[in-house]
C-alpha cells in the first residue's frame, strides 16, 4: 500500500469520487458537458492532488498540494448547491454528500496543520 493510501483524506476524498461519479449518471444529459464534468474533474482532483502531494519531496510542497484539493472540494460543495438549487439533486441527498464533503475538509485541514508543524 503507497503512503497516501493509508491517509484517511485520501481514502474518504476516494469513495466521494466513487459516489459522485454514481451521482452525475442520474443528472440531466445536457448538463454532460457542464455540471457532469465539472464535478467528475473536482472530485477526481481531490485525492489526485493529495497523491500527489504525498509523492512531493517537501513539506511545503505537500502542503501546497492539500491547498489546491481543498480548492476542489470548496468547488464540489459549489456544485452540489447548485445541483439542489436546479432540482437535479434531492435536498436530503445533497445534505448528506455536503456534510461529507465537510469531513473530508477537516481531515485535509488537520493534516496541514500537522505537516505545518
Amino acid at each position: 500500500m503507497k503512503p497516501h493510501q493509508k491517509l484517511n483524506a485520501w481514502i474518504k476524498s476516494f469513495e466521494m469520487v466513487k459516489t459522485l461519479y454514481t451521482l452525475t449518471q442520474t443528472l440531466p444529459s445536457e448538463e454532460k458537458f457542464g455540471i457532469i464534468s465539472q464535478i467528475r474533474r473536482a472530485s477526481v482532483s481531490v485525492p489526485v492532488n493529495i497523491a500527489e502531494g504525498s509523492a512531493r519531496k517537501s513539506k511545503n510542497e505537500f502542503i501546497h498540494f492539500l491547498h489546491i484539493a481543498l480548492g476542489s472540494l470548496t468547488e464540489l460543495d459549489t456544485l452540489i448547491l447548485l445541483c439542489i438549487e436546479l432540482e437535479y439533486l434531492e435536498k436530503e441527498n445533497g445534505i448528506i454528500i455536503i456534510k461529507e464533503l465537510d469531513v473530508i475538509g477537516k481531515l485535509l485541514y488537520g493534516l496541514i496543520r500537522k505537516l505545518g508543524e
